[in-house]
């Protein structure tokens, strides 16, 4: 090798090292496709994008789908969803992992697989098991798959009180069933859970986190509105996304807590059921970037431009982890 050639390598580093410095951190989200956009990997990418991260994708199933509800699912083969992880991994450096539906457990265990052969950073587990509307998202034999494949790999899982029923086989309507359920759930091996609070039977919007080390509680007003859909999704995202900035866990849940919230409460009235969230709602406000420095203080990191972040954390799961 020729000392130009030696010279160009070294250059090609360096930049390489500057744009990973600056670049936002990537994220990829593993979940179904929602036509309407409200859901799934449509309101992933968006939640990215405003928390400041850059969204990449592994889909594991199409859906046609409205504000009304889930009207078909067709499931991509297994070694598809794999051939798209190994793509993204392949190539982008990526700093965590949200996954969402993952309907069968021929495609949950395909995916866990590659959790653990890229040794993927900080993993957040939306156990999509219902629509909003109803319809099955997740196949009954896929549950015990989720529990013992998936979940062993979570840095935290958000369930909302049906998955958290489903999962910890126990009923769930007060923050003290919810705490109960957490702990439950977090024997199956996740460093933490956070159960979702939009259906606990209490005033406020509560969500309760477990992990080994204890129980927190994140409060918000309850917002009444039919403009919901994707929520969920929304929140596990939002949460992958400064995990993969460099916030703790705490700081990550707080600032993504706050970031729904004010989704919801601008949320759009589109279609004829339950609209979507507003994603990008601080932009129509008369100040953006105090909203983006809002969220990033919350989070705990050094301000909004360009998704600034802190010194990454290696490893995967992290509260609890051993």
């Amino acid at each position: 090798m020729s000392f130009e050639d030696t010279e160009d390598m070294d250059s090609r580093s360096a930049e390489r090292a500057r744009a990973q410095a600056t670049n936002p951190r990537v994220i990829l989200t593993i979940a179904g496709s929602d036509s309407c956009a409200g859901a799934g990997i449509q309101a992933d990418l968006k939640t990215i994008a405003a928390c400041g991260g850059y969204g990449a994708t592994a889909i594991t199933a199409v859906t046609a789908q409205n504000t009304r509800g889930v009207h078909e699912v067709f499931e991509l083969p297994p070694e598809f969803v794999t051939a798209q992880v190994t793509a993204v991994f392949d190539d982008l450096d990526v700093a965590a992992v949200k996954t969402g539906m993952l309907a069968s457990a021929d495609i949950a265990r395909a995916v866990a697989r590659e959790l653990r052969r890229h040794r993927a950073g900080p993993v957040v587990v939306d156990p999509v098991m219902i629509a909003k509307g109803g319809h099955a998202l997740l196949h009954d034999d896929a549950v015990e798959c989720l529990r013992t494949e998936v979940l062993p790999l979570a840095t935290l899982i958000t369930p909302n009180r049906l998955e958290a029923e489903k999962l910890a086989g126990m009923p769930v309507r007060r923050i003290e069933d919810a705490e109960a359920a957490g702990r439950v759930i977090l024997s199956s091996g996740c460093a933490a859970v956070l159960v979702k609070g939009g259906h606990l039977e209490t005033q406020s919007a509560v969500d309760v986190l477990v992990t080994a080390d204890g129980v927190e509680v994140f409060e918000a007003n309850r917002i009444t509105t039919p403009h919901t859909h994707g929520t969920g999704c929304t929140l596990s995202a939002a949460i992958a996304t400064y995990l993969g900035r460099g916030a703790d866990l705490s700081a990550a849940i707080r600032a993504a807590k706050l970031y729904v919230t004010e989704a919801i409460r601008n949320g759009l009235a589109l279609g004829k059921g339950h609209g979507p969230t507003d994603h990008f709602f601080y932009l129509r406000g008369p100040d953006p970037m105090a909203w983006m420095d809002k969220l990033a203080t919350a989070a705990g990191l050094p301000g909004a431009a360009r998704g600034a972040t802190q010194p990454r954390k290696t490893g995967g799961k992290q509260a609890g982890s051993t």
